[in-house]
């Protein structure tokens, strides 16, 4: 019969492991289901913030906690795996570049971590057995479902969710991707993070459209992450100035927490480390890609799952943003794109470009 020191053993020398495997942070939680959770989310969705991700409206009861997806579940492990920058991100960039968001630059964190926590689950259905502790299940996860990584880390222990919605760690600061395992194994609970934040608002002030109605509050349909990444279609004329040359995500909110000054960008798997083409990039060379081209460029990037036709629609924003006179012959050639989203925008950018009306490429 297992005892309870066996299982704590496991849980140290899982720690252990995770560790050796990439991850900076590994703490645990209950599986239970949390309504506090499911009301603040439900809360979210009926003020329409979740713009048009529609796949935050399904399965409400599953994202209300491990028990609604998997009743079996007992334990949750929470990790986290660092991507801290060695460059402040919010430096100003010339005109003619644009800026990728610091987790864009390197590799697809989907697949480095996935292949991490696999690596991680079979050790732990192998350490398992070998310790008598029968036959272990489990689920792991990486953004990839309906699982709310960012309040189980909180609840685990890894940091707590900031002002801005993301995790904050005080020692990783903001700069953190995380991975979830729920586990049948009855894994001793680490305890919930106390928020830090504390009276600082930085994260809410810096937003360039404004996007926290409050704290601890996101309008996706306001964030630059949101309208860049998600959003499908001509991005709105009211945010286009405040995107300036941003042509994939935005660090704003999470590189000027106060956090940060805790991380140390040697803690960063080197997988995230940026690719040197995707580090402040020439919107004219950006702009001429076609879908192979797009598809080469972006080969093992998250950026790949935008398409080619999304992301041209950004760098034509951030063209028009520049006031760069050598983009407009990049710009004009793409008027007639048989996609009408990136006409549009070619257009726009058009007209701005002959205004001569640049945008500040550093915070707005």
């Amino acid at each position: 019969m297992p005892t309870a020191a066996t299982i704590d053993q496991l849980q140290t020398d899982l720690v252990e492991k995770a560790r050796e495997l990439g991850f900076v942070s590994v703490a645990f939680a209950g599986a239970h289901d949390d309504p506090v959770m499911a009301e603040r989310l439900s809360a979210w969705l009926e003020a329409g913030y979740h713009g048009s991700m529609g796949w935050m409206e399904r399965d409400p009861s599953v994202r209300a906690g491990p028990q609604g997806m998997w009743p079996e579940a007992r334990s949750v492990i929470a990790l986290g795996a660092s991507y801290a920058p060695s460059d402040d991100p919010l430096v100003a960039e010339p005109g003619d570049r644009a800026r990728i968001s610091v987790y864009a630059q390197g590799q697809d964190y989907h697949v480095v971590l996935k292949k991490a926590l696999k690596a991680l689950a079979r050790w732990l259905v192998a350490e398992a057995e070998a310790r008598g502790l029968g036959n272990t299940r489990l689920k792991l996860f990486v953004d990839t479902a309906p699982v709310m990584e960012k309040p189980l880390a909180q609840r685990a222990g890894v940091g707590w969710q900031g002002k801005h919605t993301n995790l904050v760690s005080m020692e990783h600061g903001s700069w953190l991707f995380l991975g979830a395992v729920y586990t049948t194994l009855p894994f001793e609970p680490d305890g919930p993070h106390e928020d830090r934040c504390g009276s600082c608002r930085a994260c809410q002030d810096a937003c360039p459209t404004d996007a926290f109605p409050h704290a601890y509050r996101i309008d996706a349909r306001r964030c630059i992450s949101y309208l860049t990444i998600e959003h499908d279609g001509p991005i709105p004329e009211e945010f286009r100035k405040a995107i300036g040359n941003r042509i994939y995500g935005c660090d704003e909110c999470l590189a000027v927490c106060p956090w940060n000054k805790f991380a140390q960008s040697g803690a960063a798997n080197r997988a995230f480390l940026p690719r040197a083409e995707l580090v402040r990039p020439r919107l004219a060379d950006l702009l001429t890609l076609d879908d192979a081209g797009f598809r080469v460029l972006f080969s093992k990037s998250p950026i790949k799952r935008i398409g080619r036709n999304r992301f041209v629609r950004n760098c034509l924003i951030a063209a028009g943003n520049s006031g760069e006179a050598e983009l407009l012959a990049p710009v004009e050639a793409l008027l007639e794109d048989p996609d009408p989203v990136v006409g549009e925008a070619a257009q726009w950018a058009v007209a701005r470009l002959k205004h001569n009306t640049p945008i500040p490429s550093s915070r707005t």
